[in-house]
C-alpha cells in the first residue's frame, strides 16, 4: 500500500485570499483620518487664496478702473462663500502647520528635548503679530 501523498495540482495562478470590502469614505469614520484628509484637501484652498490674490494684484496693475471691475466681480454671492471657505480653510492648515512643527523640528537643550509649545507658541504668536499688524494697517488707510 503506498501512503504517499500525490503531489498537489499545479495551478498557474496564486488563489485568491479573502480581502474584506473597504468603502471608499472609510476615513469619515475616524477621527484623525479625517483630520489628515482635511489638511490635505486645505491645501487646495491655500493655494486658490494665491491664486485670489495674484488675479487681485493683476486687475491693481491696469488701473483704478480695471481694479474696480475686480472688486464688484468679487462681490458676487458665490465668490464671497467662496472667499470664506477659502479662509476657514486657511486658517485651518495654519493651524495644522503651526502644531505640526514640533514634530517635524525636534530641538534638544542639555540633551532634553524643548517641551511642544515651546515650538509651536512662538509660531502662534508671530502669526498674531502679523495678523494684528495687517488689520492695523487696513483700519488705518
Amino acid at each position: 500500500m503506498n501512503t504517499a501523498k500525490a503531489p498537489s495540482a499545479y495551478t498557474e495562478f496564486h488563489p485568491r485570499w479573502y480581502r474584506k470590502r473597504v468603502s471608499t469614505w472609510w476615513w469619515l469614520g475616524s477621527g484623525p483620518y479625517l483630520r489628515f484628509i482635511l489638511r490635505e484637501l486645505s491645501s487646495i484652498f491655500v493655494a486658490l487664496s494665491v491664486a485670489m490674490t495674484l488675479a487681485q494684484l493683476w486687475a491693481l496693475r491696469f488701473g483704478a478702473d480695471a481694479y474696480s471691475r475686480f472688486q464688484e466681480s468679487m462681490r458676487s454671492p458665490w465668490l464671497m462663500a467662496l472667499g470664506v471657505l477659502t479662509l476657514a480653510f486657511t486658517v485651518f492648515h495654519s493651524i495644522t502647520w503651526f502644531n505640526l512643527a514640533p514634530r517635524a523640528l525636534t530641538v534638544r537643550i542639555g540633551g532634553r528635548r524643548v517641551p511642544e509649545i515651546m515650538i509651536a507658541l512662538p509660531n502662534f504668536i508671530g502669526w498674531a503679530a502679523v495678523s494684528a499688524l495687517i488689520a492695523w494697517l487696513v483700519v488705518r488707510g
